[in-house]
């Protein structure tokens, strides 16, 4: 079983050290990276968040990609998270950077927002629906790889 420890902050239930924890699974991590709908995911990128893309290559290739995404593999999380790794996504600056986590659907991004949270990451929302509903909100994305229109 997955646990992590959680604690209270200002109100809301977050990663943190000290203060009163809780074991929970990974279903209830994944609670903490609430699923918000495209619009209110774009909106939270246009102020400051980081677009992070962990749909496969494959994925990306046939349906296109999330303009101005950064390329995250689901198995490099402890290298591009890692606030003091070389391979870090340049625009994750602390633990309090809040991040979209978007997959092809919820179930490929809440495993990844739930490792940010319980490595200290305060400010992770996952896109319901995935890039299917981004793509169908018309928001920014790139043609497959291939596609001429």
């Amino acid at each position: 079983m997955f646990v992590i420890e959680l604690g209270f902050i200002g109100g809301r239930q977050q990663a943190c050290e000290g203060g009163t924890m809780a074991d929970l699974t990974i279903e209830q991590a994944r609670a903490l990276a609430p699923l918000v709908s495209p619009e209110a995911a774009a909106a939270r990128v246009a102020q400051v968040a980081v677009l992070i893309d962990v749909r496969s290559a494959a994925g990306r290739a046939s349906a296109g990609t999330l303009t101005g995404a950064h390329i995250v593999a689901k198995d490099q999380v402890d290298e591009r998270f890692g606030l003091d790794s070389a391979d870090r996504v340049p625009d994750v600056e602390s633990a309090q950077t809040p991040i979209v986590i978007v997959c092809g659907s919820e179930f490929g991004s809440g495993p990844v927002a739930a490792e940010l949270i319980s490595r200290g990451f305060t400010d992770v929302v996952q896109v319901r629906g995935g890039f299917p509903a981004w793509k169908e909100a018309g928001l920014p994305t790139e043609p497959p790889v291939g596609d001429q229109r």
